[in-house]
C-alpha cells in the first residue's frame, strides 16, 4: 500500500516536515511494508519557504529586518530555482512564532520588516514576487509594511503615524509620490490562506486578532481602524479594498497589497502544490494523510487539509485528517474531500502537555489509524466475495 503524508505544521509545536515524519514512523510501525511518501505543505503562512524549498529547490538569502516588536532580527527569503522569483514569508519578520505569548498585541505590532524583505530583494535585482501572508502577529492593515517601501502615511499635522493598529486612528492622508520607483517594474503574487475580507463579521480583527493577543476591547478598536483605513484608501487612491477576497488575511496586509502594489491573491495552498507538482505526486496512492494543529470552520477556507484533500478526490482517493483538535462543525469537512477526521489527544490532557508530545501523539495515532485500516481490508474483501 502506497500511503502519502501531506500535512501542514502544528503551529508552536511541530514544522510540517516533523509532523509528516511523526506520521510516517507510526504507519511503518502498524505496516513495514507501506510505500509511505512524506510532502511537508504550507499554505502561505509559516513554513511556506521550507515547503517550497524543499519541493521546488533554489537558495534562501538571509537579510536583516525587524521583528513585529520593532527589534532588529534576520529573516530570510527565497530565490527560486528560476533564479528570477524571490519568495518572500511574512512569518519571516512579523510573524505570532517570533514573540512571546506575553508580547502579543496587535495594537502595536507592526509589518515593517516585511518591507525591509522585499526592498533588500528589490535591491538584489528580483522583480517578480510571491508574498506569503499566514502566520501575522500583526493587524496594522500592512501599513508597516508600505511605510517601509516609502508610501507615506500621514496624521492631521502631516506627521508619519505611528506603528500597529491602534495608530491607524490617527490617519488622514496617503501619500505615494515617495513610494520606492522600482515597485511599477515588479509583479506580486500573494499567497493567502483565507479569503475574509478586511472588515465585518468575518474580518482580519473579529476573526484572527483574538489570536494574536488581543481581548474584545481591542477587537472592537481594530474593527473600527481597519473600516477608517479603508475609507481612507478609498477616498485617497479611489481603490474600494472593503470587498476583496483575502483582504482580510494576516491583519489586513492582503488589501494592501492588493491596493498599493497591484497584487494577484490566490490561494496559498493551490500555489504551493502547484509548485511541487502535487498532483503528479499522487500516482499510485491508494491513501493520503493530510492535517493541521486543529480542524474547524477555518479548515474549509483554503488552509492545506482542505487543499491537499481537493486533488485527493481529484483522483479518487480516500483522505484521513489528524489533528490536535477538531472543532464541532468538522463533519462539515466531509463532503468537502476529508472522509474521517481523527484528533490524536488519547488522554485528557492540557494544550501544552499535547503540544509539547505533539510528535509521539501523532506517531501513536497514525499507527492506530492503519492498524484498523488492516483490520478492515479483510473485512472488506471477504464481504465482495460471492456466494
Amino acid at each position: 500500500m502506497k500511503i502519502v503524508v501531506a500535512t501542514d505544521s502544528f503551529k508552536g509545536s511541530l514544522s510540517a516536515t516533523e509532523v509528516c515524519q511523526a506520521i510516517k514512523e507510526g504507519i511503518l510501525r502498524a505496516d513495514p511494508a507501506c510505500q509511505v511518501e512524506t510532502l511537508p505543505i504550507a499554505d502561505g503562512g509559516e513554513g511556506t519557504l521550507e515547503a517550497m524549498k524543499l519541493s521546488s529547490g533554489g537558495e534562501m538569502i538571509s537579510v536583516p529586518c525587524v521583528n513585529p516588536l520593532g527589534e532588529k532580527i534576520r529573516g530570510k527569503y527565497l530565490v527560486l530555482a528560476d533564479g528570477k522569483t524571490a519568495v518572500i514569508e511574512m512569518a519571516q519578520a512579523a510573524g505570532l512564532c517570533l514573540i512571546a505569548r506575553e508580547q502579543q498585541n496587535p495594537l502595536y505590532t507592526t509589518t515593517y520588516g516585511v518591507g525591509e524583505i522585499i526592498l533588500a530583494a528589490l535591491d538584489s535585482g528580483y522583480r517578480k514576487f510571491i508574498v506569503c501572508i499566514g502566520g501575522s502577529a500583526t493587524v496594522d492593515a500592512g501599513i508597516g509594511m508600505l511605510q517601509a517601501l516609502g508610501f507615506r502615511f500621514l496624521n492631521k499635522a502631516g506627521e508619519e503615524i505611528a506603528s500597529g493598529g491602534l495608530a491607524i486612528a490617527n490617519l488622514r492622508k496617503i501619500e505615494v509620490s515617495g513610494a520606492d520607483k522600482r515597485l511599477p517594474e515588479c509583479s506580486f503574487q500573494v499567497a493567502c490562506d483565507v479569503d475574509n475580507l478586511i472588515c465585518g463579521p468575518r474580518g482580519a480583527a473579529r476573526v484572527f486578532a483574538p489570536q494574536k493577543g488581543a481581548t474584545p476591547e481591542m477587537v472592537e478598536i481594530l474593527e473600527d481602524n481597519l473600516r477608517h483605513f479603508s475609507e481612507i484608501v478609498n477616498s485617497d487612491l479611489g481603490i474600494d479594498i472593503s470587498d476583496v477576497k483575502g483582504g482580510g488575511a494576516a491583519g489586513g496586509i492582503g488589501a494592501s497589497l492588493f491596493a498599493f502594489l497591484n497584487a494577484q491573491l490566490v490561494s496559498g495552498v493551490e500555489l504551493v502544490l502547484d509548485s511541487m507538482d502535487f498532483s503528479t505526486k499522487l500516482q499510485g496512492a491508494d491513501l493520503i494523510i493530510t492535517g493541521e494543529g486543529q480542524l474547524d470552520e477555518q479548515t474549509a477556507y483554503g488552509k492545506v487539509p482542505m487543499g491537499v484533500a481537493r486533488r485527493a478526490k481529484e483522483k479518487g482517493l480516500p483522505v484521513i485528517a489528524l489533528a490536535g483538535a477538531i472543532g464541532t462543525d468538522y463533519a462539515n469537512l466531509s463532503p468537502l474531500g476529508i472522509d474521517a477526521a481523527v484528533s490524536i489527544v488519547n488522554r485528557p490532557m492540557s494544550l501544552e502537555e499535547a503540544m509539547a508530545d505533539a510528535g509521539l501523539l501523532l506517531s501513536q495515532c497514525s499507527e492506530a489509524v492503519i492498524r484498523l485500516l488492516k483490520i478492515s481490508l479483510p473485512c472488506r474483501r471477504a464481504n465482495s466475495l460471492p456466494e
